[in-house]
């Protein structure tokens, strides 16, 4: 399956419901990533707004 993020929270996944946020908006149309292992301690999973680990996109193309 494809890798889509998440329009409302960048979370990466290959089912067709983001797991971060419940949204359904998902597109295919994104670039580079960042990994996020510890969502609770990471400053940049704050800039974020990064609410469990995982693949979040850097980039969405609108």
């Amino acid at each position: 399956m494809v890798e889509k993020a998440c329009k409302n929270c960048r979370f990466i996944t290959e089912e067709s419901t983001c797991k971060n946020c419940g949204g359904t908006e998902l597109t295919e149309k994104w670039n580079s990533y960042v990994l996020v292992f510890d969502a609770k301690n990471s400053e940049l999973a704050k800039k974020l707004d990064a609410k469990m680990p995982g693949k979040y996109a850097i980039k969405i193309k609108l």
